[in-house]
């Protein structure tokens, strides 16, 4: 990568499956790193994974797409002591190199931090871990439902209910955060470089993201506090905090924490001066102590009107909500494109005009526009060449699939 962006020359080696660590590198290649997503001969599992519970269908391969866009593809086997030579070349002249490889396999691939450290003193070398690199469950592999949502107690904490089961997560809705936290450690570490000159390696794991997730009720628990369990929506600690259903069906929450100055804002808003005398809603003490009586009140003043008029009504008089959309609200959602959360992507590959941008900015740095990720080894040769390999030796690692290259 070329140009006057932020991280033009920095060279990465995404060596991560799955989705937290390339995350991380999607990030650095959006700020223009030039990232090398190395695959094994026949694809990252993630590339072929087939839909599932909460995974829709579709023509396109939309999750690969927005976690490992903008890359070159290198395909190489690392079981061959033959792969492993290209791949220490590689790291011979990298910045960063990221795996999330668990720990008792990256002794036999040649790709600990001891391995590759001799090879370059620069290399910024960032690992991904499930519960950790220390302890007895750190060889443990694990996905973010388990080591992040489960672990943490947000799996518990998050349920609609005392009674109910454990809220179930969405693929993906850990190890895109945890995937943030990589990269400001890889960042971190690039600029200790700069005032060092040497490389280090970086560490992150599901486990630490979900306690950092959940650090509020965590600590409440370590400070000896009882986390009680989340009461049903009609029975909150404030009914100005809650959910409400709309007549068009809509759901939007209320999230009023200043109640001397929002409750008088809230009936002028509802048209509901009447609220304000009656002794059981008057001042914020009372109206605490009868939340179960004012939600059935709001219940019914919010259902007498659809979301539109609500939400006109609610911005009028500046109190604090939020819709509850769902998923399909995205793609028409003005706010999403002006604020630069979603961002074009130019190619019919993609199969949508839109793809969803790293949530960072920097004022006066351009991104990146997205392209879409690289075919298998698409750009294997290439990658090799820039190494230093002679036709003759690209031609012995393709015959022997040692290396692929794509279309």
């Amino acid at each position: 990568m070329t140009g006057d962006f932020l991280l033009a020359g920095v060279r990465v080696i995404d060596a991560a499956s799955f989705i937290a660590g390339p995350v991380a590198t999607t990030i650095m290649a959006d700020l223009g790193a030039d990232v090398i997503k190395l695959e094994p001969p026949d694809g990252d599992p993630y590339r072929h994974r087939a839909a599932g519970p909460g995974v829709p269908e579709s023509p396109y391969n939309y999750r690969w797409i927005v976690d490992n866009r903008t890359k070159r593809g290198l395909a190489l086997d690392l079981r061959q002591p033959a792969g492993r030579a290209v791949l220490h070349r590689l790291v011979e002249r990298a910045d960063v190199f990221v795996t999330n490889t668990p720990l008792d396999s990256r002794a036999s691939l040649g790709i600990r931090w001891e391995d590759l450290a001799p090879l370059n003193p620069r290399l910024v070398y960032a690992s991904i871990t499930a519960y950790g690199e220390r302890g007895d469950e750190a060889p443990r592999s694990g996905f973010d439902a388990t080591a992040l949502w489960a672990r943490s107690g947000l799996m518990d904490l998050l349920k609609p209910s005392p009674d109910s089961p454990p809220a179930r997560s969405l693929p993906g809705m850990g190890d895109h955060p945890t995937g943030v936290t990589l990269f400001a450690a890889i960042m971190t570490a690039l600029y200790r470089r700069q005032q060092t000159g040497h490389g280090t390696m970086v560490a992150t794991s599901l486990l630490a993201n979900g306690l950092w997730w959940n650090a509020i009720q965590v600590q409440a628990a370590l400070s000896g506090a009882r986390v009680e369990p989340r009461p049903p929506r009609e029975e909150p600690a404030t009914a100005l905090a809650n959910l409400y259903r709309c007549a068009d069906g809509r759901w939007f929450l209320l999230n009023l924490l200043n109640d001397d100055r929002d409750w008088p804002q809230l009936l002028r808003a509802i048209a509901r001066p009447d609220l304000g005398d009656d002794p059981r809603f008057a001042a914020t003490p009372a109206r605490r102590a009868n939340a179960r009586a004012l939600v059935p009140v709001l219940d019914a003043v919010f259902g007498s009107k659809p979301w539109a008029e609500w939400r006109a009504l609610l911005t009028r008089h500046r109190l604090t909500f939020g819709e509850v959309a769902t998923v399909d609200d995205a793609r028409d959602d003005p706010q999403m494109v002006a604020s630069g959360a979603l961002v074009p992507i130019d190619d019919p590959r993609a199969g949508a005009p839109l793809t969803v941008a790293s949530p960072l900015w920097l004022e006066g740095v351009e991104k990146v526009a997205p392209r879409v990720p690289p075919e298998l080894g698409e750009h294997s040769v290439e990658i090799l060449r820039e190494a230093g390999y002679g036709d003759a030796e690209i031609d012995t690692l393709l015959a022997s699939r040692v290396v692929v290259q794509g279309h």
